[in-house]
């Protein structure tokens, strides 16, 4: 009897062992993960990056049951930034969504700290992470986004609607920016050779990304002698654009999301005639599946954008909320979409030289920064 309790007792601490030896650590085997996304130099209610990446990764974790949270650095520094990478990592969390290329300094600085933990960034661009010899690590990926493609589509589809006076307020000349911005001038030149008509644009940088008294000024005198719609292409940018346009019934182009239900609640309805998006909520739930299903691949910098000549299927696409007409229907923008996928339009991905370097027959008048 005491050799058959010895025997029972032996191998309930095998047993007992056996199951301490399987438990896993969140983010291994086991799949269990636990997700921060740390802002830029916004909040979660910028109504662009921030909030889109917000509640994209909010949205996702729910449906999965992880654990998820944001944090906000102090500042605009890296170092507040790299602070709250290290204080999300030091909470557990162990996948890191970075949005913005303002991120750059701050992956270098802790990626090759936390090996175990994937980073998943928006918008940081390859150059940024790797012009200081810094080689990009198996637990890092990089979605950019081909920004002068929907930058293209709104300019076209402003002059196709109608309008022949328009305006660029971009937020910093930043790589992702002037994108959007030459693609804009690319489309709208490309429509006024087709239509004949005479189309001018006012070009000016804000130099931050956020409205202000001294932006909404400036917009102000865009609107006041004769603009009648600017692409608004930088975050907050957009709330100097829009209460200047308030007071003259202009119109706006949005931005990265579809901007349209938050800038015409605030400012009047019908104000936003198309938004130039990219695929932010996408991007962020299909790497977070990823993630999840054991299939992340990291080490590099992804460049997304027409993977389809169904508009809603690609990574850069013009707003559902589009204002389209009998002058540019639904159909149409179909059609530009599939030439555009086929190579019949092609669009300069180049950032280096003046805007009027990027039309032909549109007059454009360079502001530089106005502020």
């Amino acid at each position: 009897m005491k050799k058959i309790i010895a025997l029972l007792l032996a191998m309930v601490m095998v047993l007992s062992f056996a199951a301490c030896g399987s438990n896993e650590e969140p983010g291994e085997e086991a799949g269990e993960y636990a997700v921060a996304m740390v802002t830029d130099y916004g909040d979660i209610t910028d109504q662009s990056f921030n909030q889109t990446t917000y509640e994209a990764c909010k949205e996702f974790c729910e449906a999965e049951g992880i654990n998820f949270e944001y944090f906000k650095p102090a500042s605009d520094s890296d170092e507040d930034r790299i602070s709250m990478i290290d204080n999300a990592v030091d909470q557990g969390y162990n996948v890191i969504v970075l949005p913005g290329f303002a991120f750059a300094n701050a992956i270098i600085a802790t990626a090759d700290n936390y090996p175990e933990v994937k980073f998943v960034a928006l918008d940081v661009a390859e150059f940024d992470l790797t012009s200081g010899g810094w080689t990009i690590p198996e637990n890092v990926y990089s979605a950019v986004y081909q920004e002068e493609l929907s930058g293209y589509m709104a300019g076209y589809a402003a002059v196709k609607l109608g309008y022949t006076e328009l305006g660029y307020c971009g937020g910093m000349a930043v790589p992702a920016v002037l994108r959007f911005g030459y693609g804009f001038l690319q489309g709208a030149d490309a429509a006024a050779v087709e239509t004949g008509a005479d189309v001018n644009v006012v070009w000016g940088f804000a130099n931050q990304f956020y409205g202000d008294a001294d932006v909404t000024a400036v917009m102000d005198t865009w609107y006041g002698n004769g603009t009648e719609i600017v692409f608004a292409c930088g975050g907050g940018v957009y709330t100097s654009v829009a209460e200047a346009a308030a007071k003259v019934n202009g119109k706006v182009i949005g931005v990265d999301v579809d901007q349209a239900a938050n800038i015409d609640a605030a400012y009047g309805e019908g104000m936003t005639v198309t938004s130039a998006m990219k695929g932010l909520a996408p991007t962020v739930k299909t790497m977070l599946a990823k993630i999840i299903a054991g299939e992340f691949v990291g080490g590099q910098v992804e460049n997304l954008g027409l993977v389809s000549e169904i508009p809603e299927e690609n990574y850069v696409q013009l707003a559902p909320s589009t204002q389209f007409s009998d002058s540019f229907t639904k159909a149409d923008y179909e059609a530009l979409v599939a030439a555009m996928f086929n190579g019949d339009v092609v669009v300069s991905s180049v950032i280096e030289g003046a805007a009027a370097d990027f039309v032909t027959v549109v007059t454009v008048n360079d502001l530089g920064n106005i502020k």
